[in-house]
């Protein structure tokens, strides 16, 4: 992704038609099923569109950028009022969560391996 200029997070040189329909929905706090029951649209369908593997009718591209809150003209070519990329807060968020998981896990395993290596001593 270009982290130098958000505003190009989600043209179509970076990301797909697919790409814009799922952060726009995720933005927009819905499932996919919930998508695309406001649609009107099987599930299978609407995962279909996400994953690139075929592409909406224009009138329920239409449809769903009302849906989304997000203009015609960034859902298809990712220019225009839309979403823009991270920011750097929601990353650094991340990652201290991540840091966080993964501090707990190493701890977990510390406990696992001294459980372990008792268990390995009674049984010699």
């Amino acid at each position: 992704m270009n982290a130098e200029n958000p505003d190009l997070w989600f043209t179509d040189a970076i990301a797909t038609f697919g790409d814009r329909l799922a952060a726009a929905r995720e933005a927009a706090g819905l499932t996919e099923a919930a998508a695309a029951a406001a649609l009107g649209v099987a599930p299978a369908i609407y995962d279909g569109w996400e994953k690139d593997a075929a592409m909406p009718r224009a009138n329920q591209v239409h449809i769903l950028s009302g849906i989304l809150g997000v203009s015609l003209t960034w859902l298809l070519t990712g220019e225009g009022p839309g979403l823009s990329g991270p920011d750097d807060a929601h990353a650094e968020a991340a990652i201290a969560r991540l840091t966080e998981d993964l501090a707990e896990t190493h701890a977990r395993m510390q406990l696992l391996e001294a459980r372990v290596r008792q268990m390995m001593m009674r049984l010699e």
